[in-house]
C-alpha cells in the first residue's frame, strides 16, 4: 500500500508560479513511477507530467512543456511539480499518482492516488 498527500495548491494570478508537493509513504518501493494529473470540472482527468524514482524516465504533456517541471527528492519520498507561467486554463484539481513498473501516461495504469489539491489561476 502507498499513501499520497498533495499540498501546495492555491490561487495565483496568470503568469505566476506555484509548486505542488506530493508526499508518499508506505510501500513506495513497489512503484516505478510518479505522475501528476489534473481534472477540471466537466473534463477528463489528464496526464501532466511523470517521472520514475530512478530518474530513468521523465515525460511532459505538450500543454505544459517548458512551463512545468517535475522533480523528486527520493530521501523524502516526495515528488514536486513546479508550475511557471500559469494560465487560467491550468485551473484544475491536481492529483499525484503512483504506478507500477511501466512508463505510462495513462491514468488507468496508476495504482495509488492522492486526494488532490486545487489550483486556481485568475486572469
Amino acid at each position: 500500500q502507498v499513501q499520497l498527500v498533495e499540498s501546495g495548491g492555491g490561487l495565483v494570478q496568470a503568469g505566476g508560479s506555484l509548486r505542488l508537493s506530493c508526499a508518499a509513504s508506505g510501500r513506495t518501493f513497489s512503484t516505478y513511477a510518479m505522475g501528476w494529473f489534473r481534472q477540471a470540472p466537466g473534463k477528463e482527468r489528464e496526464f501532466i507530467a511523470g517521472t520514475s524514482w530512478s530518474g530513468g524516465w521523465t515525460y511532459y504533456a505538450d500543454s505544459v512543456k517548458g512551463r512545468f517541471t517535475i522533480s523528486r527528492d527520493n530521501a523524502k519520498n516526495t515528488v514536486y511539480l513546479q508550475m511557471n507561467s500559469l494560465k487560467p486554463e491550468d485551473s484544475a484539481v491536481y492529483y499525484c499518482a503512483a504506478g507500477g513498473s511501466r512508463r505510462t501516461t495513462s491514468a488507468a495504469a496508476y495504482n495509488y492516488w492522492g486526494q488532490g489539491t486545487q489550483v486556481t489561476v485568475s486572469s
